[in-house]
């Protein structure tokens, strides 16, 4: 199940339920949120600080979610370089298995789209 993060309009929703005093139960149900959700926010607010102020340590929190990108090892890299200078594809690079590469071919092919390799090498 993946978690959807809170938005801004849900933020604002929450300090203003907040300001008249609901209760979280009740705030959680109408958002259709956890009740942790809503008391994280309450708690915060009752500190005396602002649903802004939340919204950016909540985004600074979530950037380090998520898988990190895949880097390769010189060694790996250099032998990928020296390949397709040799005029060899990613894909025949990553089959023949001559040397272990620790990603897929649709991630080295994502890898020359993102610049980490020289397209113009590329033997297409």
């Amino acid at each position: 199940m993946t978690y959807t993060h809170l938005t801004t309009d849900e933020l604002v929703l929450i300090a203003s339920y907040f300001n008249i005093e609901k209760p979280v139960a009740l705030v959680a149900q109408s958002l259709n949120r956890s009740r942790q959700t809503i008391y994280n926010v309450y708690s915060f607010l009752k500190q005396g600080k602002k649903v802004l102020d939340y919204y950016r340590q909540y985004k600074q929190n979530k950037s380090r979610c998520g898988r990190r990108s895949t880097v390769l090892s010189d060694e790996q890299s250099t032998y990928v370089q020296e390949k397709v200078a040799q005029g060899w594809s990613p894909d025949v690079i990553i089959g023949r298995g001559e040397f272990p590469i620790d990603c897929s071919v649709r991630t080295l092919y994502r890898m020359f789209k993102k610049g980490l390799f020289d397209t113009q090498s590329l033997p297409m």
